[in-house]
């Protein structure tokens, strides 16, 4: 069994479709093991998205992601992290195909939806840095 992180967007909470995202992440096999929505600060978007400080967008991606809460889940299964990603489809949900959460919901490589763990290691780092270790279930 896998562990991954999965943080669903201002997008999916204003579209009012948490639901159908992790009615979508179960019918796969994942188990959520913990969910918590929260509302990033500017310093929790320069450290989950270091990789992208100081590129061109990355304002307009801090005021996307503090614009409204969002909705972070720990899910396990088999294979969870290769799971999810292909749920999830392309980045840019203008090139996801129907039937991935972002081909489906999102608009753009920004609005698109969900944030999904690229590896298991790159998912141990992101559950660490939302997740205190009692709100993680094992069970």
């Amino acid at each position: 069994m896998e562990r991954t992180f999965v943080m669903l967007k201002p997008d999916a909470v204003e579209k009012h479709i948490i639901g159908e995202v992790i009615s979508r992440l179960e019918d796969k096999g994942l188990r959520v093991d913990a969910i918590k929505m929260t509302r990033l600060d500017e310093k929790m978007c320069r450290e989950h998205y270091a990789h992208h400080v100081g590129k061109p967008f990355f304002g307009g991606l801090v005021r996307f992601m503090c614009s409204t809460p969002v909705v972070c889940m720990v899910l396990e299964g088999q294979n969870a992290v290769e799971v999810v990603r292909k749920l999830a489809g392309p980045t840019d949900s203008k090139k996801a195909p129907k039937g991935t959460i972002r081909g489906d919901f999102g608009t753009d490589v920004q609005a698109n939806v969900i944030h999904a763990s690229d590896s298991a290691e790159t998912a141990e780092i992101e559950i660490k840095r939302f997740f205190k270790q009692n709100e993680v279930f094992n069970y």
